[in-house]
């Protein structure tokens, strides 16, 4: 149950807006006086603020405070204030992330804190580097589409000795290729199948896109003949003379590597063969676990009848 600080010396919910928050699964701490409230932040930090200006005093202690615990940090904050202190403020002293006019309704209250926890999700699931939908939206993207009528693909990419290019050719550049493989998969999914498609980013160089099934192919084939034309562009014509480059393993031993190569490992979203979307992850690990043993870029799609957890049981087919 989400746990809502309300700070202030006003009546800022009343008994009846008590009953609206409660009733979609809120619960209410009330802080009258700043030392409370103040010590709520510190000692059981809550979910959510909603303070009334003027309360924390001209040093913003409370917001202050709140802005500074590490335990939640992104902690949001809803600033109630009359409208005669809007011109004066200065947002950059007030780090709040939403304000309210009173007098307002318990409805209105209700749609701006949930609106706030909504934006805060997706601000900070967003992948920083790419910009593109975390963990947790993929998560949701996945599971909607288990639940959804239609069959889609969920395509798992996956850069190909990206480690060893990394410690040749440094972070940076290793950045450069990862933001280059976002671009190219949201343009290819924006050019075939913009239409019910989803394209996030887990992180590192692991990326999914999830399009209708008679978009799989389609879509498939052009990421990789794109990324087959632009990555040129990241290799050194020393490397690419020598089709390899030479780096030593986690052991310390010299090694040749292939050139940076993607692998899309692709999960069919049938019903009758997967209920929830950890298992789409797992049965996506295995079919990538085959198709990165092939040389070059590829991708497979799992046909197998039923999901098998055992590794060894079954064969994608691509």
């Amino acid at each position: 149950m989400p746990r809502i600080l309300v700070a202030g010396q006003g009546e800022l919910i009343s008994p009846e807006g008590q009953v609206v928050f409660e009733a979609r699964g809120y619960q209410l701490i009330f802080a009258r006086s700043l030392h409370d409230a103040v010590n709520y932040v510190l000692e059981d930090p809550p979910d959510f603020l909603i303070t009334e200006f003027g309360f924390d005093g001209p040093d913003r202690k409370l917001i202050i405070t709140v802005k500074a615990c590490l335990q939640k940090a992104n902690l949001p904050i809803l600033l109630v204030l009359p409208r005669q202190a809007l011109p004066a403020l200065d947002w950059r002293l007030y780090p709040v992330d939403d304000i309210i006019i009173e007098p307002t309704s318990p409805e209105v209250l209700l749609a701006r804190v949930q609106l706030a926890e909504s934006r805060m999700i997706r601000v900070f699931d967003n992948n920083p580097l790419s910009r593109l939908p975390g963990n947790t939206s993929i998560i949701r993207a996945i599971q909607r589409t288990l639940e959804a009528d239609e069959t889609a693909g969920v395509c798992y990419l996956d850069l190909d000795n990206f480690k060893p290019y990394n410690d040749r050719y440094g972070f940076t550049q290793g950045d450069d290729v990862i933001l280059m493989v976002a671009r190219l998969a949201v343009n290819v999914v924006e050019e075939l199948a913009r239409a019910n498609s989803f394209v996030g980013h887990v992180g590192g160089d692991d990326f999914v896109i999830i399009v209708p099934e008679a978009k799989v192919q389609p879509v498939c084939e052009k990421v990789l003949a794109n990324f087959e034309v632009v990555k040129n562009m990241f290799l050194s014509h020393e490397d690419l003379k020598a089709g390899a480059y030479h780096a030593k393993d986690r052991q310390g031993r010299e090694t040749t590597y292939g050139l940076l190569s993607l692998s899309i490992a692709v999960v069919l979203s049938r019903r009758d063969k997967f209920k929830h979307y950890g298992e789409v992850s797992a049965a996506a690990s295995q079919v990538k676990h085959m198709v990165k043993k092939l040389d070059g870029s590829n991708y497979m799609i799992d046909r197998r009848d039923s999901y098998k957890p055992d590794t060894t049981a079954g064969s994608p087919s691509s």
